[in-house]
């Protein structure tokens, strides 16, 4: 964009401007997650809320809040981490109106998407929720009348350039803004809005963006607050043993999906091992008694000796170690030509002779080259920059050259001195968001601009769908679409985002669009994980189950199912065959009622019994498993980091098997009798009962809860006996 944007110090400023443009009726839409400009956000509901004359319309997804205490022993762990790790976070006003049930009647909130369970029994935000596939948003939000676009960027000098980066979410901001442009001269009126942040990573390619991009830029140091960083949960063996199947469904060089959080990680943790420790792998594969007949057909136990593309609407941390670890490194090109040759294997990305020769064979350039020709070879990296074509002839420094390439003598010599090493502008890495820890934000800062540059953020229309089927196909090989859910029903459909009774859980998100991708792209599947129970005693049920009243993903597109026991294919497969493969991975204790399920229905032969090596699908199994390799150094609790404590640690542990017990009365009589009976060295838990403050309890509850704490953390080998 050419014209020079408004530029302000205060978001109150801003605001008084942006309702100057647009009058009264704001339509707000700010993107999802961690680029949303809080201050301006609060600004805008601050400006309403004082002022009944103006109607605020709020379009957003995942608006972000710290976590809060449910109970006084959760903020006792809780509350000196929330103050050291969100430290001058500032929370969303519009968040906090909304729990307090005091939203003002001029004030609507929108969102399509919520943090997992978040919004639950929450009026305002369930009456208001849209439900919207990701890649609809820029649609929706362009028909209901957006007329102020705003996001959080970083900032950045690039050859001598002030340069803004739309960082953290290209996802719906590309598609939405080329939208409201093309509306600019036909006079809608509407404005563009960029609050800068001066740690939100600088995200090169298509994030990177002149400041006329666009209409206001506010900055000011005050508003650089901490950012809003999940931290990574610990990984419990239940989802290390499902992440672990879901890593044996890879293939080397193919394409890869991931979402956020603990599965995620133990999914990145599963690879991991495959790279580094690949007898391991195969050892733990057999221990957890993985299919080698649908690893065969599906993925593999092989090393990633080509590597992995990623291609996910949300990068997220795990994608950073994948990274690291030497796995998510095949690059993709955005030209047709050069990628169908790359994946037929007639060039690589080193440049030599044979890839100048394999062009012209191929007719992607003339055996005359043209100032196209010339201009496509150093724009990918196959002649250097520094390289020009002037009269038929290539200038290399004080060397001309006949851009002849049929003449042996001319094509040596512009092999010799004008070829580039490697193609350029390959990527490793699509995304359209990013969240994550404070050390993943940490890590894109620092990363060298050699490896950002493999990085493409872009929008979710591209990485959600098949925006361009030809090259996308070439490049997306091999997918595999990597996703979770609440349940699955013995027809295969899948319940992802919301309850039987309409209550939405988190949203639809690019959950469905995933999906289809696996289904019209070659080799590709969508795998669905889930663990095959939720609840603890007498509260346990199966997320695999007979029927439910609300599907996300619909019958007829199911695929792969993914449970801490095992992989079930479903594609292609008829009704009985879909029950018999889901009731081979669900667990035990719930085999029956739904087997019988099933033949009450008239869905299965009446004779089938489920077979005897699937009557093992207990939890002891799998956790005896996990834990026999967690005890030689593997399957460490926080695979990918942590910035908890070695003593938050070890509390956390001890508190969420409390909480457990609390659930099971008979266990916690018999923990509480031997939690009074049972010494252990105090000495070495005072460290422990200090963080969380119970040194000196003070009533019989904290009496309790310290004596149930101290036998919790014994039992974890945190504290010797006595």
């Amino acid at each position: 964009m050419s014209h020079t944007p408004t530029e302000f110090t205060s978001v109150e400023d801003c605001v008084e401007r942006a309702i100057a443009a647009v009058g009264n009726k704001i339509v707000l839409g700010a993107p999802l997650g961690l680029g949303k400009p809080n201050q301006l956000m609060n600004a805008f509901f601050r400006r309403a809320e004082r002022d009944p004359s103006i109607e605020l319309t709020i379009f957003t997804a995942l608006s972000l809040e710290k976590p809060r205490p449910a109970s006084d022993l959760e903020a006792r762990f809780l509350d000196p981490y929330l103050d050291r790790h969100f430290g001058s976070y500032v929370e969303l006003d519009y968040m906090r109106a909304i729990r307090e049930r005091r939203l003002p009647p001029n004030v609507t909130v929108h969102e399509f998407y919520f943090r997992a369970g978040s919004m639950k029994g929450v009026a305002s935000a369930q009456c208001n929720y849209i439900s919207t596939n990701y890649t609809f948003v820029a649609r929706d939000l362009f028909d209901r009348g957006v007329n102020v676009l705003a996001q959080l960027v970083a900032e950045k000098e690039v050859d001598g350039r002030r340069m803004l980066s739309l960082s953290s979410n290209t996802d719906v901001t590309l598609d939405i803004a080329a939208m409201l442009r093309a509306e600019r001269a036909k006079g809608r009126r509407f404005v563009t809005v960029a609050q800068v942040h001066g740690d939100l990573p600088f995200m090169v390619n298509k994030a990177m963006v002149e400041p006329g991009w666009f209409d206001f830029v506010v900055r000011s140091r005050e508003y650089d607050t901490t950012l809003f960083a999940t931290p990574n949960m610990s990984v419990g063996a239940t989802d290390f043993a499902i992440g672990f199947h879901a890593s044996t469904l890879l293939r080397d060089g193919g394409t890869l999906q991931i979402g956020i959080g603990s599965l995620g990680d133990a999914v990145v943790y599963g690879c991991q091992l495959r790279q580094a420790h690949n007898d391991v792998y195969r050892q733990i594969a057999a221990g957890l008694g993985v299919d080698a007949a649908v690893v065969e057909r599906i993925g593999g136990f092989d090393t990633f000796e080509k590597g992995l593309y990623g291609c996910s609407e949300m990068f997220v941390n795990g994608f950073l170690h994948l990274m690291r670890s030497g796995i998510v490194k095949r690059q993709v090109f955005d030209d047709l030509h050069l990628q169908r040759l790359l994946d037929e294997e007639k060039i690589s990305t080193l440049v030599d002779e044979g890839m100048l020769e394999t062009l012209v064979r191929e007719g992607v350039v003339g055996t005359e080259l043209t100032g196209a020709d010339v201009e496509y070879l150093r724009h990918w990296g196959i002649l250097r920059p520094s390289v020009r074509l002037e009269d038929g002839h290539l200038l290399v420094g004080d060397e001309r050259i006949p851009a002849r390439l049929a003449d042996a003598d001319s094509r040596a010599r512009i092999c010799r001195a004008a070829l580039g090493t490697r193609l350029a502008h390959g990527i490793v890495m699509h995304g359209g968001f990013i969240l994550g820890p404070q050390d993943f934000y940490e890590g894109l800062r620092a990363m060298p601009p050699e490896q950002m540059e493999r990085i493409g953020m872009d929008s979710v229309r591209r990485i959600n769908r098949l925006d361009d089927p030809p090259l996308q196909t070439l490049q997306r090989r091999r997918a595999r679409f990597i996703n979770s859910a609440m349940m699955v029903t013995l027809s295969g459909a899948v319940v992802s985002d919301a309850l039987e009774d309409g209550q939405v859980v988190s949203g639809v998100g690019g959950q469905y669009n995933f999906v289809a991708q696996a289904h019209e792209l070659p080799d590709a599947r969508s795998i669905i994980c889930l663990s095959a129970v939720r609840g603890s005693g007498s509260d346990t049920s199966s997320n695999i189950v007979a029927s439910y009243g609300h599907t996300t993903i619909p019958r007829h597109l199911r695929d792969v199912v993914v449970t801490e026991y095992g992989v079930a294919d479903l594609r292609g497969k008829s009704d009985q065959e879909i029950i018999q493969a889901l009731l081979a991975i669900a667990d035990s204790r719930f085999q029956d009622e739904l087997l019988e399920a099933a033949r009450k229905a008239g869905k299965i032969d009446p004779g089938y019994e489920i077979p005897e090596r699937q009557r093992d699908n207990l939890p002891e199994r799998v956790g005896g498993e996990i834990g026999l390799w967690r005890a030689k150094g593997f399957f460490s609790p926080f695979p990918l980091g942590t910035d908890f404590t070695d003593e938050e640690v070890a509390l956390g542990r001890s508190l969420k098997e409390m909480k457990a017990l609390m659930d099971d009365l008979p266990a916690l009589a018999r923990s509480l009798i031997r939690s009074f009976t049972h010494g252990v060295d105090e000495e070495l838990a005072v460290r422990f009962l200090e963080r969380i403050g119970l040194e000196h309890p003070n009533t019989a509850r904290e009496v309790i809860l310290r004596h149930l704490l101290l036998l919790e953390l014994e039992e974890h080998g945190y504290l010797r006996p006595l």
